[in-house]
């Protein structure tokens, strides 16, 4: 039985799970950097982004793609950016932030039924 229309929620938070699940897959790929199990850890991470960016644009909070497109192109497992792994252990704890950041603070306007 569905809610009666005064007790729907105004939003939902679709971008809860996958940006907490792109946090842990950040900060786990830290001990795969370099080997070859993280060619997975690539993927993850990329595609996560690119969901997160799709209801960062469902929310019309369009200030978010300005961390997570560059997070899904570093991350891109098709054409692999190289860099010092000092400097990508950095990025993946600021990515791992950013996803925290964005899973709490998106927030999808559900659509009033009538």
């Amino acid at each position: 039985m569905s809610r009666p229309a005064s007790q729907q929620p105004a939003f939902n938070r679709t971008a809860l799970a996958p940006g907490i699940l792109g946090a842990i897959v950040l900060i786990a790929g830290l001990a795969l950097v370099g080997g070859e199990w993280y060619l997975y850890v690539r993927y993850a991470v990329s595609v996560l982004a690119l969901i997160l960016c799709v209801f960062a644009g469902q929310a019309k909070q369009w200030w978010w793609l300005a961390g997570l497109i560059p997070i899904a192109v570093i991350w891109n497992p098709v054409w692999p950016i190289s860099m010092d792994d000092l400097l990508f252990r950095g990025l993946h704890i600021a990515g791992a932030v950013l996803f925290i950041a964005v899973a709490v603070n998106v927030k999808v306007p559900t659509e009033q039924r009538r």
